[in-house]
């Protein structure tokens, strides 16, 4: 069962990664985006499952902690955070299941288009989500 537990957590801390990479790939996060992150969290992410952390949150709240660290610590490397997803998709397929594949491409969507619509830097790595999603 700890197995499981810390596979889910680094689920969610995946795709704090991956969000934080589509508001980051044009080298500036914006607060509005952050925003919109914690908003779909509490409306799409929180109802996934019953899983908490060891603080008894529950464990879809890592994606905005994974968020925020990285973009208070600076890591502006989308690409690296992106790629960080990806390595974890395929290392674990039988979580992205049809529902959460497209729960992951509606948040993402919203996040890039949460400032000023979406601009080339998103719409590539949106693409490029959508095609690793689809694998």
């Amino acid at each position: 069962m700890k197995a499981k537990k810390e596979m889910t957590q680094k689920f969610y801390q995946n795709l704090g990664k991956l969000f934080y990479a589509i508001a980051a790939s044009d080298n500036r996060v914006h607060k509005i985006e952050f925003n919109k992150l914690k908003e779909l969290v509490k409306s799409q992410w929180l109802d996934v499952d019953s899983l908490t952390d060891s603080y008894h949150t529950d464990a879809a709240c890592q994606i905005e902690i994974v968020f925020d660290w990285l973009n208070t610590e600076e890591k502006l490397n989308a690409k690296s955070c992106f790629d960080d997803f990806v390595d974890y998709k395929n290392a674990q397929k039988h979580l992205f299941t049809p529902s959460i594949k497209k729960t992951i491409l509606q948040t993402a969507n919203a996040i890039a288009d949460s400032y000023s619509g979406m601009n080339k830097s998103e719409l590539i790595l949106l693409a490029n989500l959508n095609l690793e999603l689809k694998k």
